[in-house]
C-alpha cells in the first residue's frame, strides 16, 4: 500500500486549504490521496447573496450523516451587474429567472480559507463555495440553491424536478491512471452517474492551468475532468477575460484551460466572460456558476425540457462571432449565448 499527500492546487500557486480524499487504484487498491482543487485563480473578492430557497447540507460524524435543510435567507436585490452578460437582464425582463430548477453547489462551505472581492453589491470576505453560490444565485435569482460541502465525500442527492450541479473544483493526483482504475467516493460517483444518465446538468470548471481539459500538468491530472468526458449532460466551462460582442471580441483568459484536440471535449465545452477586473474574482470557478445559472434560466422557460435537452440547447446556440480567432480546440462550441438559447419556442 502506498499513499501520497497532495495539496489543493490553484493557478498558479495559491494554496487555499488542505483537503484530502482517498481514491483506490487498480486491484492493488493503491491508496492515492486526491486533492480537491478549487478552480479559482488569484483573487481579491464580494458579499453573500443567496437565493431565498437556500438549502444547506448539515453533516456530522465526519460526513457519515448528512441532512439537507432549507434555510430562509434574505433575497438579494435583483440587479444586472456590470460583470454579467446583457442577456441576463433580457431573460429576467421576459420572466425567466430559474424558477423550478435546483442548483446544487458542490464546494467548500466549511474551511477556514476565505478571500475578498465584490460582485457589485459590496466588498465581502467569503469561502470559495460561498462565492460560487452567490454568483449562481445572482444569475438565476428564482432558482433553488443547495450547498453540498465537498469535504464530506457523501453522495449528492437530487431534488425533485430539474437539477443542475455546479463543480468549481477538481480532483488531482498522479497522472497516468485510467478513470476505470479510480475508486470514487460516493460524492463523485453520484455526480458521474448523473452526467452519464442525463439525470442532471453538470457544469464543471475547466481548470486554471492553461492546458487542454484532461491534460497532465506537473505530473498531475484532474481525474474528475477525465471521468466527465463524453457524458451527455457534462459541460466544461472555460473563462474569457471579458464578455464578448461582435464589435469587441473576447479571448480566452490567460489562466483558463481550453478544449484541446479531443472532439468529445470540444462538443461539450463553453466559454463565458469572467470580468475579474470588475469583481476581483478570477478563475474558471467563476465561469461554471454562470453556466449553472443559464441552465436554470433555460429550464424556467422550457419547463418540460430534460437535462439533456437543456444541455444541448446551451451547446448548440453558443456564439463564435464574439470570439477572437475562433478555434474549436480553444473555445469548444463557443461563448454561451443565453438569448439564443431562449429564442426557440420549444427545444428538443
Amino acid at each position: 500500500m502506498k499513499s501520497s499527500r497532495l495539496e489543493i492546487r490553484d493557478r498558479p500557486s495559491w494554496f487555499l486549504s488542505d483537503w484530502r480524499m482517498n481514491m483506490s487504484v487498480n486491484s492493488l487498491k493503491l491508496g492515492v490521496a486526491a486533492a480537491l482543487a478549487m478552480l479559482s485563480a488569484p483573487i481579491a473578492s464580494a458579499q453573500e447573496a443567496l437565493s431565498p430557497d437556500e438549502t444547506a447540507a448539515l453533516c456530522h460524524g465526519g460526513g457519515s450523516i448528512c441532512v439537507s435543510a432549507t434555510i430562509p435567507v434574505a433575497r438579494t436585490t435583483q440587479t444586472v451587474q456590470s460583470w454579467m452578460s446583457p442577456d441576463v437582464g433580457a431573460a429576467w425582463a421576459a420572466g425567466y429567472k430559474g424558477k423550478g430548477v435546483t442548483i446544487t453547489m458542490v464546494d467548500d462551505f466549511s474551511s477556514t480559507s476565505r478571500f475578498s472581492g465584490n460582485f457589485g453589491i459590496g466588498v465581502q470576505t467569503q469561502r470559495h463555495g460561498e462565492w460560487t453560490r452567490e454568483e449562481a444565485s445572482m444569475i438565476a435569482p428564482a432558482a433553488t440553491i443547495r450547498s453540498k460541502d465537498f469535504s464530506t465525500g457523501t453522495y449528492v442527492p437530487l431534488a425533485g424536478g430539474r437539477n443542475v450541479l455546479n463543480l468549481s473544483y477538481g480532483m488531482y493526483t498522479t497522472a497516468g491512471y485510467s478513470v476505470n482504475q479510480i475508486g470514487w467516493a460516493p460524492e463523485e460517483a453520484s455526480i458521474i452517474t448523473y452526467a452519464t444518465r442525463g439525470s442532471a446538468i453538470v457544469s464543471k470548471a475547466a481548470g486554471n492551468d492553461a492546458v487542454a481539459v484532461g491534460a497532465a500538468i506537473n505530473g498531475q491530472q484532474d481525474y474528475l475532468d477525465l471521468a466527465l468526458i463524453g457524458k451527455s449532460t457534462a459541460i466544461f466551462v472555460g473563462a474569457l477575460s471579458t464578455n464578448g460582442t461582435t464589435a469587441n471580441k473576447a479571448q480566452l483568459a490567460w489562466y483558463s484551460d481550453y478544449a484541446g484536440a479531443n472532439t468529445q471535449v470540444q462538443s461539450h465545452f463553453l466559454v463565458v466572460g469572467v470580468e475579474g477586473d470588475k469583481t476581483g474574482l478570477y478563475g474558471t470557478s467563476f465561469a461554471a456558476p454562470i453556466i449553472s445559472g443559464y441552465a436554470a434560466i433555460i429550464g424556467s422557460k422550457f419547463t418540460k425540457a430534460t437535462p439533456v435537452q437543456i444541455t444541448n440547447d446551451l451547446l448548440n446556440t453558443a456564439r463564435t462571432d464574439t470570439l477572437v480567432n475562433y478555434d474549436p480546440s480553444v473555445y469548444g462550441k463557443g461563448e454561451a449565448s443565453l438569448s439564443r438559447a431562449l429564442a426557440p419556442v420549444a427545444i428538443r
